[in-house]
């Protein structure tokens, strides 16, 4: 890897050297050395080849990074008041904390519940069908309302708002699954965090659907998810396989396509839209949406955005890829691009771009990588 001088000395001389990139995260210790260190490294860097901008790795956390960096954080920025821009970074920024969980995707059990300062009911009214049937809930007595709610229709998924790649969730059937579940969490994490409660389904299928704006560029999409098993022998997210175009996430209603997926989109741009509504200081240059298909328990079909993303993620490799392949031929109506996940080894594709291939701490062998063709 280039240092910082050795990458100045690489760029064109006409190209100004006005910011430096800068990886941000707020759990040092855990991430540094894993496969998501070496991911969002290597999407830092390509950023900044993108930009004309200077890769200066990890930002230091006793504060003497360069002025006004372009940050890449690991997590949505939660910083109330601030000016900063979707020119500013790669991901989010919310005013509060539970904005960059789960929790937002769905409303309270009763307009008196329990809640976190900064909540509000907008979300929830203008985002409508556009998410399953459910409820967040900070209390455990609101818990166990929302829950007998739900079970008149079946077995209720309970999410803690901050799981990512499928982790933390379990269908939980009675009362005695769910207090279990609260007596794990305890009534302090509960207050603090939430929970989300929402309608149980089966036969899975999830399309995302989202937008990257980056070096003067906005790339949108749709795509589907895979999962894989990791060492434990968890179902997990395995990678995403993205149909991309240029332009912002309406462009994706123009393009010929399936009802459902139609409808996904349809669904992730009217959350997305919720969301600016109810917190107009949100700020966004990637905007991912994950939108469920399966079946309720009374075998009927529903569809509905599970959650946001407004940071770095699984699917980044490719949308990085695409602002690439769009920069560098601007009459390009579409391309396809691919994020593959294997805990394990396994013989890579002559395209591929590598994002890590070697030993993480905690999850063992694994591989990850980027393949890219022409729509």
């Amino acid at each position: 890897m280039l240092d910082t001088a050795e990458a100045n000395a690489a760029l064109p001389a006409a190209v100004p050297i006005i910011r430096t990139v800068l990886n941000q995260t707020r759990r040092m210790g855990h991430y540094h050395g894993g496969h998501e260190a070496a991911s969002h490294a290597e999407i830092a860097r390509r950023l900044a080849r993108l930009h004309g901008y200077v890769y200066g790795g990890f930002a230091n956390p006793a504060g003497t990074d360069p002025d006004n960096p372009y940050l890449v954080p690991s997590d949505t920025l939660v910083e109330a008041g601030s000016t900063r821009s979707v020119h500013d970074l790669f991901g989010g920024l919310v005013p509060c904390p539970f904005v960059a969980t789960k929790a937002i995707s769905h409303g309270l059990v009763r307009p008196d519940a329990a809640a976190p300062d900064g909540w509000t009911p907008i979300f929830a009214a203008a985002a409508g069908d556009a998410v399953l049937a459910g409820y967040s809930v900070f209390e455990p007595g609101d818990a166990r309302r929302a829950a007998r709610l739900l079970w008149r229709s079946g077995p209720v998924r309970a999410k803690l708002v901050h799981g990512v790649a499928g982790r933390g969730q379990r269908v939980v059937a009675d009362e005695r699954a769910l207090d279990a579940l609260l007596d794990e969490l305890g009534t302090a994490r509960l207050a603090r965090e939430g929970l989300v409660l929402e309608e149980n389904l089966e036969e899975v299928t999830t399309i995302s659907v989202g937008q990257v704006e980056a070096a003067g560029q906005i790339v949108s999409y749709w795509g589907t998810q895979r999962t894989t098993t990791d060492h434990l022998g968890q179902t997990v997210y395995g990678g995403s396989d993205l149909r991309l175009v240029p332009g912002p996430l309406s462009r994706l209603s123009d393009l010929p396509l399936p009802p459902p997926v139609r409808h996904a989109i349809g669904q992730a741009c009217r959350y997305d839209r919720a969301a600016d509504l109810a917190w107009p200081a949100l700020r966004a240059s990637r905007r991912n949406y994950d939108v469920a298909f399966g079946r309720n328990a009374a075998g009927a079909w529903r569809s509905g955005v599970l959650e946001q993303s407004w940071r770095i993620g699984g699917a980044s490799g490719a949308e990085i890829a695409a602002l690439e392949a769009f920069g560098a031929d601007p009459l390009l109506p579409a391309i396809r691009a691919s994020t593959v996940e294997i805990y394990g080894t396994a013989p890579l594709p002559e395209d591929a771009v590598v994002y890590f291939d070697g030993i993480d701490a905690e999850n063992g062998p694994m591989l990850k990588y980027v393949t890219v063709g022409r729509e």
